[in-house]
């Protein structure tokens, strides 16, 4: 097991550092081809204006930090992805609902091995405690060896620990889906205030209004801002999401680890206190 998990945190890592300077690549591909075909500006001149009613070109005169936020969408992108695959196999196979019931009705009845049986085919997190934690249960119910409530103490311990290996692995990179949510808000508001610095910088060496120079300074300010905005809006919606459902696994590890220890009491014939 600790060469498994040592395997799946080298690649975590390996992960976690291709992604940004590959997200980077995205977004400059995207700006200077896409972006910035001079189809998309009058007179095919990128230099120019953008082409009326092209989204395109409109977006292109954000300027550079453009790239830095169609690369902040493509990490947000990537990791919900993976944050959506490791939380449907941390929920394993089935119903919730189904897999707790039939649990607490074998851990009732005694029947440890239909109930561990039961966790093998459900596969998950909850799966995994719960399945770690009935491992011990008949070990510890037989060790005459140790207090009773001593016993109750070492089946708590172990649904622990597995829990606490459990959660990690749930709340991996959420951290940066959160981080993406503050700072693109941030760097749009760079872009703006570096685009207002471009239009007023502008105006003075000219004299007079440049309406060109102008325009460009203000779009890139408009264009930094939206996609700052909407990149941090559809990151917190992402965190939310997945925050909510690691709330719902977790929750559903601490019921069922309930059942099993309060079922190790009725074994014991200790009193619920």
């Amino acid at each position: 097991m600790s060469r498994f998990n040592s395997l799946s945190s080298k690649i975590q890592i390996g992960f976690a550092s291709l992604v940004i300077p590959l997200s980077l690549l995205v977004g400059y591909f995207i700006y200077t081809q896409i972006l910035g075909n001079p189809d998309n500006f009058v007179d095919q001149d990128p230099t120019k204006e953008p082409v009326l009613g092209n989204y395109l070109g409109v977006i292109h005169k954000g300027g550079y930090i453009v790239v830095l936020q169609i690369a902040f969408m493509v990490i947000l992108l990537t990791y919900a992805i993976e944050r959506f695959i490791t939380i449907m196999r941390a929920k394993g196979r089935g119903s919730n609902l189904t897999f707790s019931q039939t649990i607490r009705s074998q851990v009732d009845k005694g029947a440890w091995q239909e109930a561990q049986a039961t966790c093998d085919e459900r596969k998950g997190s909850v799966a995994n405690v719960i399945r770690n934690g009935l491992g011990s249960f008949r070990e510890i119910l037989d060790n005459n060896l140790i207090k009773r409530e001593e016993r109750l103490s070492a089946l708590k311990h172990e649904f622990d620990e597995a829990t606490h290996l459990e959660i990690p692995i749930l709340h991996r990179n959420m951290s940066i889906i959160s981080t993406l949510a503050s700072i693109a808000t941030l760097v749009g508001l760079l872009g703006t205030v570096t685009g207002m610095i471009k239009a007023f910088a502008a105006l003075a060496s000219q004299g007079s209004a440049d309406a060109q120079a102008l325009a460009s300074g203000i779009s890139q300010a408009l264009v930094t801002t939206a996609l700052g905005i909407s990149t941090a809006v559809v990151a917190i919606v992402i965190y939310n999401f997945f925050a909510s459902r690691i709330d719902n696994i977790i929750y559903q590890i601490e019921e069922l680890s309930f059942s099993v220890v309060h079922a190790l009491k009725v074994q014991l014939g200790l009193d619920e206190k």
